[in-house]
């Protein structure tokens, strides 16, 4: 009989929950590459949105193909600050960027708000046996 692989959900879980507990802030950035670190997600912040919790995220959870996954919760009326055009957000620590989600770009307008709907920041596959 073969063996197959095999890693427990909890394994998975922990990779989501350091996100989840983690993270603090939320930046709407504009770029055509990731930024390298936290200042450069903060330097090309269009809007930003602090004092994020694990209250912010859903998961972790089935994943949407196989795995785990961790939700951002949606977040309405963030003030932007710069105007241009949105193609990714970062989410970080106070001291860390953690990730990076792609989006689709859209326009910003300073003075105005903007609002995020819920959006999947990771999905961890189950191990290919």
């Amino acid at each position: 009989m073969a063996v197959a692989k095999f890693t427990a959900d909890i394994v998975l879980d922990q990779a989501c929950d350091y996100i989840k507990n983690t993270v603090t802030e939320m930046y709407i950035c504009s770029g055509t590459s990731n930024p390298a670190d936290r200042a450069g997600a903060m330097s090309a912040a269009l809007a930003t949105k602090t004092g994020l919790n694990s209250a912010s995220f859903t998961g972790a959870a089935d994943g949407t193909v196989s795995g785990r996954k961790i939700t951002k919760n949606a977040e309405t009326g963030i003030s932007i600050t710069t105007g241009g055009t949105a193609t990714i957000i970062c989410l970080c620590s106070g001291t860390t960027l953690l990730s990076v989600c792609t989006i689709t770009s859209q326009v910003l307008t300073a003075g105005n708000t903007v609002n995020t709907p819920a959006f999947r920041v990771i999905e961890i596959a189950d191990v290919t046996p």
